[in-house]
Protein backbone atom coordinates (compact mmCIF):
# COMPACT_ATOMS: atom_id res chain seq x y z
CA UNK A 1 0.00 0.00 0.00
CA UNK A 2 1.05 3.51 -0.98
CA UNK A 3 -0.56 6.55 0.78
CA UNK A 4 0.83 9.89 0.56
CA UNK A 5 0.60 13.73 1.98
CA UNK A 6 2.24 16.77 2.17
CA UNK A 7 4.87 17.54 3.89
CA UNK A 8 5.24 20.78 6.43
CA UNK A 9 8.27 21.88 4.98
CA UNK A 10 7.69 21.01 1.30
CA UNK A 11 7.25 18.31 -0.94
CA UNK A 12 5.09 15.15 0.29
CA UNK A 13 5.20 12.13 2.58
CA UNK A 14 4.77 8.62 0.74
CA UNK A 15 3.91 5.83 3.23
CA UNK A 16 4.99 2.16 1.15
CA UNK A 17 4.54 -1.27 2.69
CA UNK A 18 7.12 -2.92 2.26
CA UNK A 19 5.98 -5.27 -0.13
CA UNK A 20 5.71 -2.65 -2.11
CA UNK A 21 9.07 -0.92 -1.58
CA UNK A 22 10.94 -2.42 -4.75
CA UNK A 23 8.55 -1.70 -7.17
CA UNK A 24 8.41 1.48 -6.10
CA UNK A 25 12.28 2.60 -6.29
CA UNK A 26 11.90 0.60 -9.84
CA UNK A 27 9.62 3.32 -10.49
CA UNK A 28 11.59 5.95 -9.41
CA UNK A 29 14.67 4.57 -11.26
CA UNK A 30 11.87 4.57 -14.44
CA UNK A 31 10.56 7.62 -14.13
CA UNK A 32 14.12 9.78 -13.17
CA UNK A 33 15.95 7.90 -16.07
CA UNK A 34 18.07 6.45 -13.55
CA UNK A 35 18.89 7.74 -9.84
CA UNK A 36 21.81 8.09 -7.56
CA UNK A 37 22.07 6.98 -3.95
CA UNK A 38 23.87 8.90 -1.52
CA UNK A 39 22.93 6.53 2.17
CA UNK A 40 19.35 6.47 1.77
CA UNK A 41 18.85 9.64 -0.76
CA UNK A 42 18.09 8.65 -3.97
CA UNK A 43 18.40 12.03 -6.69
CA UNK A 44 16.44 11.73 -10.15
CA UNK A 45 19.27 12.25 -12.58
CA UNK A 46 16.48 13.65 -15.42
CA UNK A 47 15.76 16.77 -12.91
CA UNK A 48 16.90 16.38 -9.67
CA UNK A 49 13.64 15.19 -7.68
CA UNK A 50 15.31 13.88 -4.41
CA UNK A 51 13.67 11.16 -2.54
CA UNK A 52 14.89 10.39 1.43
CA UNK A 53 13.81 7.14 2.89
CA UNK A 54 13.49 6.47 6.21
CA UNK A 55 13.69 3.01 7.51
CA UNK A 56 10.46 1.08 9.56
CA UNK A 57 10.99 0.67 13.34
CA UNK A 58 13.44 -1.98 14.62
CA UNK A 59 15.73 -1.14 11.59
CA UNK A 60 17.75 2.48 12.62
CA UNK A 61 20.83 0.39 11.46
CA UNK A 62 19.60 0.34 7.85
CA UNK A 63 21.97 3.08 6.17
CA UNK A 64 21.64 2.57 2.76
CA UNK A 65 18.95 1.15 0.28
CA UNK A 66 20.52 -2.63 0.30
CA UNK A 67 20.70 -2.58 3.82
CA UNK A 68 17.18 -1.78 4.13
CA UNK A 69 15.78 -4.25 1.60
CA UNK A 70 17.61 -6.88 3.42
CA UNK A 71 16.03 -5.77 6.76
CA UNK A 72 12.65 -5.92 5.72
CA UNK A 73 12.73 -10.08 4.40
CA UNK A 74 12.37 -10.85 7.88
CA UNK A 75 10.68 -7.73 9.82
CA UNK A 76 11.96 -6.93 13.50
CA UNK A 77 9.02 -7.53 16.39
CA UNK A 78 8.26 -4.22 17.32
CA UNK A 79 5.75 -3.13 20.30
CA UNK A 80 3.17 -0.99 19.50
CA UNK A 81 1.38 1.61 22.45
CA UNK A 82 -1.86 3.69 21.41
CA UNK A 83 -3.58 5.71 24.07
CA UNK A 84 -6.06 8.00 24.42
CA UNK A 85 -7.67 9.67 27.86
CA UNK A 86 -10.47 7.03 27.74
CA UNK A 87 -8.80 3.75 26.14
CA UNK A 88 -5.21 1.89 25.68
CA UNK A 89 -4.03 -0.38 23.72
CA UNK A 90 -0.58 -2.44 24.03
CA UNK A 91 0.63 -4.91 21.91
CA UNK A 92 3.67 -6.98 20.19
CA UNK A 93 3.76 -7.78 16.57
CA UNK A 94 5.76 -10.11 14.30
CA UNK A 95 5.44 -8.71 11.09
CA UNK A 96 1.30 -7.82 10.67
CA UNK A 97 0.58 -10.43 13.45
CA UNK A 98 -0.11 -9.41 16.57
CA UNK A 99 0.66 -12.10 19.31
CA UNK A 100 -0.13 -10.56 22.61
CA UNK A 101 -2.07 -7.45 23.10
CA UNK A 102 -4.48 -5.93 25.52
CA UNK A 103 -7.06 -2.96 25.51
CA UNK A 104 -8.70 -1.65 27.58
CA UNK A 105 -11.33 1.73 28.40
CA UNK A 106 -11.15 4.15 31.22
CA UNK A 107 -14.09 6.99 32.55
CA UNK A 108 -12.92 9.95 32.29
CA UNK A 109 -14.86 12.78 32.81
CA UNK A 110 -16.14 15.15 30.08
CA UNK A 111 -15.59 19.53 31.09
CA UNK A 112 -18.22 21.07 31.78
CA UNK A 113 -19.85 24.23 31.57
CA UNK A 114 -20.73 24.82 35.43
CA UNK A 115 -18.83 28.10 37.14
CA UNK A 116 -17.62 28.35 40.43
CA UNK A 117 -16.82 25.79 43.13
CA UNK A 118 -18.64 22.92 40.54
CA UNK A 119 -16.76 23.66 38.23
CA UNK A 120 -13.14 23.23 40.12
CA UNK A 121 -14.78 20.36 42.18
CA UNK A 122 -15.47 18.53 38.53
CA UNK A 123 -12.11 19.78 36.96
CA UNK A 124 -10.67 17.87 40.15
CA UNK A 125 -12.62 15.28 39.23
CA UNK A 126 -11.76 14.52 35.85
CA UNK A 127 -7.75 15.13 36.66
CA UNK A 128 -8.15 12.37 39.41
CA UNK A 129 -9.73 9.97 36.88
CA UNK A 130 -7.12 11.12 34.04
CA UNK A 131 -4.09 10.39 36.64
CA UNK A 132 -5.88 7.09 37.60
CA UNK A 133 -6.14 6.35 33.47
CA UNK A 134 -2.71 6.91 32.86
CA UNK A 135 -1.16 4.75 35.92
CA UNK A 136 -3.79 2.05 35.05
CA UNK A 137 -2.26 2.59 31.26
CA UNK A 138 1.41 1.98 32.78
CA UNK A 139 0.31 -1.48 34.11
CA UNK A 140 -1.09 -2.78 30.78
CA UNK A 141 1.96 -1.24 29.10
CA UNK A 142 3.96 -3.00 32.02
CA UNK A 143 2.69 -6.66 31.63
CA UNK A 144 1.84 -6.87 27.92
CA UNK A 145 5.09 -5.28 26.66
CA UNK A 146 7.96 -5.82 29.34
CA UNK A 147 8.52 -9.53 29.04
CA UNK A 148 9.98 -8.99 25.48
CA UNK A 149 12.45 -6.64 25.80
CA UNK A 150 15.91 -6.87 24.98
CA UNK A 151 17.55 -8.77 28.16
CA UNK A 152 14.19 -10.45 29.37
CA UNK A 153 13.90 -12.24 26.59
CA UNK A 154 16.45 -15.49 25.95
CA UNK A 155 16.86 -15.30 22.26
CA UNK A 156 17.97 -11.92 21.14
CA UNK A 157 16.03 -12.35 17.75
CA UNK A 158 12.76 -12.77 19.50
CA UNK A 159 12.74 -9.01 21.49
CA UNK A 160 10.87 -6.37 20.54
CA UNK A 161 13.60 -3.65 18.64
CA UNK A 162 11.36 -1.32 18.76
CA UNK A 163 8.62 0.62 20.99
CA UNK A 164 5.88 2.75 18.06
CA UNK A 165 3.51 5.27 20.05
CA UNK A 166 0.14 6.30 18.59
CA UNK A 167 -2.62 8.37 19.51
CA UNK A 168 -2.50 11.82 22.27
CA UNK A 169 1.28 12.46 22.94
CA UNK A 170 0.39 14.21 26.29
CA UNK A 171 -0.72 10.75 27.35
CA UNK A 172 2.00 8.10 25.95
CA UNK A 173 4.41 10.81 27.47
CA UNK A 174 2.82 10.52 30.97
CA UNK A 175 2.83 6.53 30.47
CA UNK A 176 6.69 6.62 29.66
CA UNK A 177 7.26 8.35 32.68
CA UNK A 178 6.56 5.52 34.85
CA UNK A 179 10.13 3.87 35.48
CA UNK A 180 9.40 0.34 35.11
CA UNK A 181 8.67 1.15 31.28
CA UNK A 182 12.10 3.16 31.10
CA UNK A 183 13.61 -0.25 29.05
CA UNK A 184 10.45 0.27 26.77
CA UNK A 185 11.17 4.18 26.63
CA UNK A 186 14.92 3.79 25.54
CA UNK A 187 13.34 1.81 22.21
CA UNK A 188 10.45 4.50 21.62
CA UNK A 189 10.45 5.36 17.42
CA UNK A 190 10.31 9.36 16.74
CA UNK A 191 7.96 8.76 14.71
CA UNK A 192 3.80 9.43 16.30
CA UNK A 193 0.73 7.53 14.59
CA UNK A 194 -2.28 9.13 13.97
CA UNK A 195 -4.84 6.89 16.05
CA UNK A 196 -8.56 7.02 16.57
CA UNK A 197 -9.64 6.01 19.75
CA UNK A 198 -7.57 1.64 20.78
CA UNK A 199 -9.65 -0.70 20.00
CA UNK A 200 -8.41 -3.99 18.57
CA UNK A 201 -9.04 -3.63 15.86
CA UNK A 202 -7.29 0.20 15.48
CA UNK A 203 -4.33 -1.56 16.85
CA UNK A 204 -4.09 -3.78 14.06
CA UNK A 205 -4.18 -1.12 11.40
CA UNK A 206 -1.79 0.40 13.57
CA UNK A 207 0.96 -2.16 13.26
CA UNK A 208 0.26 -1.76 9.88
CA UNK A 209 0.86 1.44 9.48
CA UNK A 210 4.05 1.33 11.94
CA UNK A 211 5.57 -1.21 9.21
CA UNK A 212 5.61 2.02 6.17
CA UNK A 213 8.45 2.98 5.02
CA UNK A 214 8.23 6.57 4.64
CA UNK A 215 9.80 8.81 1.69
CA UNK A 216 9.99 12.56 2.06
CA UNK A 217 9.98 13.69 -1.81
CA UNK A 218 11.75 16.59 -3.10
CA UNK A 219 9.82 18.38 -5.12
Amino acid sequence: MVKARPAADGGRWVEISPERIRGWLDGFYRRHDGATEQGLVLTGVSNGDIATLYPPPGLAEAKDVNTLLAGIIRPPRIAVLLARKGAVAAGVADGTTITVSKVERFYVQGRTAAGGSSQQRYARRRANQAQAATQRAAEIAARVMLPHVPGVVADPHDAVRSLVCGGDRSMIEAILTDRRLSPLARLRHSHLLESAEPRLAVLADAVVAARRIRVHLMP
